[in-house]
């Protein structure tokens, strides 16, 4: 009897923690994010790599084959000179006998930031600081290890180790909002991925940098208030204006120029790249000694091998890409690949092109599916890599030993992600047959790598590997938030694939609660971001609004929801057809396809057809917008988060690139939101940040006096100083409280 009663004790006990409910501080606090490798770094060995301790405290070295430590770089407790709490960062020089410690980091935009950076030696465990005449951008060890160039107040310094660390000024002409050197402008640092843009030469004899004119580019002033968590004390007493340049699509972008320094005889060069007026460098790149003779010898005309650099260069219209080889010293450039497209390069064109020594890996979509192809350093295409109706979506490196080719692709279809090796002599093998998404670190000898793997209901793995896709060892599992996640009563998550009225085929996940009840009538919530390019369909761990397993949905459905996300056409995966048949018209058919899968969704017995809503941050703003205003009134509610409402208002690189100019696509312009909002229907609430560098408050202004126009109901609230991430404080909680609120006002 007293067993009988133990055992039903411990059911109440185990149901009742299997029962528990999440909650929406705990999510926003990304409680559930779990373990990451982050900041790994392959070392110059081959065989072993850094890593930063999760606290912040040690950078460790670890061998590729067994995981196991087998070194401390450093350790904040034991170095010897200026105390450091902790460590944001860390760069590695060539040779590993010396790192960049980075501490003291403020954010400035989405990729580029001003830190304190020390210089550590690793023999004598000590720290000095790089400069002691402010904090610094950017820092990058010369390849001999005996120099950083770094950027503060948009002038390039050079710090010579050898001579008792003396910092040169290279440039005197920066100022703020005219000229930048070394670093790109606001957008090309957003929609280039860019937080650099300078190299050295391979013999470290010469810098080469981007100078950016911004001198025309029209200026964007944000208000600026007192608020709270950070106080802002400055303007306490009256308001003030952050100002800047952004580019609008159509108007004046920064004239660019490449330049160099000879560190030897202090004489800087405009190098002759052949570029448009109002053309990009979005890429720069170091050429190794050992692989650019031919190129670089006919470049320069002379015999130095050692001091070519690649510059990449982009019209504005952004459809073609060339690549020259420049010779720092005669500033002669000689192009040898030009991807000249239809619509537009993909960013991950210009980001995945590899010298790999004695060749060039080119990514391309030429032939409608994003292939490699092998390039020698003259330019002359040698062969394709691998070829099929499928995506590359990552590039690793080319081994030039063996002739192996390393990367990830969708051959599975466009939800999962492997990888592959394509041998020299055409046979192609899996490095990681398990079904899901894979993506990989390798060792700098192609030896090793370290393979991150989820899926839907799977946190991430981390792994190491050899070559052959062995498990040599595992990193991390997760298991602690397994656990942590079985205490929840969570819905399982589920892909799922539909077919349009119009026989598109799309992807979609769903989430249902953990009770689900295949005879009720569920209220839906679509999210969706259905940029260009993206995807938010994969079978991976990292999906929905909040990540971490879609946790923000699982709440969602613990309030009484189902949730689904569908890709769009325009998105990634799925070759050019399917992602660039939204050129120069973006938000039409991106909208029609989340109304038809709200129409499916209607057709499902479990669903409410009167009860879906859908919403969306940035671009998934916009496409909420678009698609609560397309013209079948599917949609009782949604949520528009920090959404662009005319492409007029947004930056010239990106909005351009999809939709080239309003001069030359005023039909594209014109469609839009705030055209559309005659149309609106549904319940809207729209959510933005008054200080949203990205995306402008002037979006959401404009569009509610459209709305107000158009005698259309909305609710609206704005966050004081936000950036486009609305973050910061309690600010995220009480963002997600007031949507979750607002859905179940509507739908519940």
């Amino acid at each position: 009897m007293v067993r009988s009663f133990l055992l039903f004790m411990s059911f109440l006990v185990s149901s009742s923690v299997a029962a528990q409910n999440l909650e929406l501080k705990t999510i926003t606090s990304g409680e559930f994010r779990g373990e990451s490798m982050a900041a790994v770094t392959p070392l110059a060995d081959g065989e072993t790599y850094a890593q930063l301790s999760s606290d912040g405290k040690r950078i460790v070295q670890c061998s590729f084959k067994t995981g196991k430590e087998v070194g401390v770089l450093f350790d904040v407790a034991s170095a010897k000179g200026p105390q450091i709490d902790r460590v944001d960062g860390y760069i590695v020089s060539p040779d590993g006998s010396r790192l960049l410690i980075q501490t003291n980091t403020e954010a400035i935009y989405r990729h580029s930031f001003t830190a304190t950076y020390y210089i550590y030696t690793v023999r004598n465990n000590r720290l000095v600081p790089l400069s002691e005449n402010g904090p610094q951008q950017t820092p990058l060890f010369s390849p001999d290890g005996l120099q950083i160039a770094f950027v503060r107040d948009n002038n390039i310094f050079i710090v010579k180790l050898l001579y008792d660390n003396a910092e040169v000024q290279i440039t005197t002409d920066g100022k703020r909002n005219e000229i930048i050197n070394g670093i790109p402008d606001w957008v090309n640092e957003e929609e280039f991925s860019l937080s650099r843009a300078m190299v050295f030469t391979a013999d470290s004899k010469q810098l080469v940098w981007v100078r950016y004119d911004e001198t025309a580019v029209k200026q964007f002033s944000m208000p600026m208030y007192k608020g709270l968590n950070p106080e802002k004390t400055e303007y306490a007493g009256y308001p003030g204006f952050y100002t800047y340049k952004y580019p609008i699509a159509g108007e004046d972008n920064s004239r660019v120029a490449v330049w160099s320094f000879d560190i030897a005889s202090r004489q800087k060069r405009q190098l002759q790249v052949p570029l448009d007026a109002d053309g990009y460098v979005p890429r720069l790149v170091m050429i190794n000694s050992d692989g650019q003779s031919a190129g670089a010898s006919q470049a320069s005309g002379s015999g130095e091998t050692s001091r070519g650099v690649a510059v990449f260069t982009l019209n504005r219209h952004q459809d073609c890409l060339r690549i020259f080889l420049c010779d720092p010293l005669s500033t002669v450039c000689k192009q040898i690949i030009e991807e000249k497209v239809d619509k537009y390069v993909r960013e991950e064109v210009v980001h995945g092109v590899q010298f790999t020594g004695r060749h060039i890996l080119v990514p391309s979509d030429r032939t409608g599916w994003m292939h490699l192809y092998l390039y020698n350093m003259n330019g002359q295409q040698l062969r394709q890599i691998e070829t099929g109706d499928y995506e590359i979506s990552a590039v690793y490196g080319y081994d030039e030993a063996t002739g192996d080719t390393y990367y990830a692709s969708h051959e599975n279809g466009a939800t999962d992600q492997r990888v592959w090796v394509m041998h020299q002599n055409g046979k192609r093998e899996c490095l990681s047959e398990q079904a899901g998404w894979s993506s990989a670190v390798f060792s700098k000898n192609y030896k090793y790598f370290i393979r991150t793997w989820s899926n839907l209901n799977t946190p991430p793995v981390y792994t190491l590997c050899d070559n052959k896709g062995k498990t040599l060892t595992t990193l991390e599992d997760n298991q602690q938030l397994r656990q942590k996640l079985s205490a929840y009563s969570l819905g399982r998550r589920e892909l799922f694939t539909l077919t349009t009225s119009e026989g598109v085929k799309l992807n979609g996940w769903l989430i249902k609660p953990a009770d689900f009840n295949p005879s009720k009538k569920y209220p839906v919530v679509m999210y969706q971001y259905g940029g260009p390019g993206n995807q938010q369909v994969a079978d991976r761990w990292n999906i929905g609004m909040c990540g971490q397993g879609a946790i923000f949905e699982q709440y969602l459905c613990q309030q009484g929801f189902l949730c689904v996300c569908v890709d769009n056409r325009g998105t990634g995966g799925r070759g050019v057809q399917f992602e660039k048949c939204t050129y120069q018209q973006i938000g039409k058919l991106e909208a029609a396809d989340q109304v038809e899968t709200a129409l499916w969704l209607g057709q499902q017995s479990y669903v409410d057809k009167d009860r879906i809503a859908i919403w969306g941050w940035s671009f998934g703003g916009f496409n909420t917008l678009m698609a609560m205003s397309e013209g079948r009134g599917v949609f009782c509610a949604g949520i528009a988060i920090a959404p662009p409402t005319s492409w007029k208002y947004y930056d010239s690189i990106y909005t351009e690139r999809y939709m080239r100019t309003p001069k030359e696509n005023p039909l594209g312009y014109f469609d839009c939101p705030i055209s559309r909002a005659e149309k609106l229907h549904g319940a809207l609430l729209l959510c933005h940040g008054s200080a949203d560098d990205n995306v402008h408050f002037r979006n959401t202004a404009e569009y509610t006096e459209a709305l107000v126009q158009a005698d259309k109901d909305f609710r609206q609230l704005v966050y004081t100083n936000r950036n486009h991430s609305i973050n910061g404080g309690n600010t995220r909680n009480h963002l997600f409280r007031q949507c979750v609120d607002f859905f179940k006002r509507y739908m519940l």
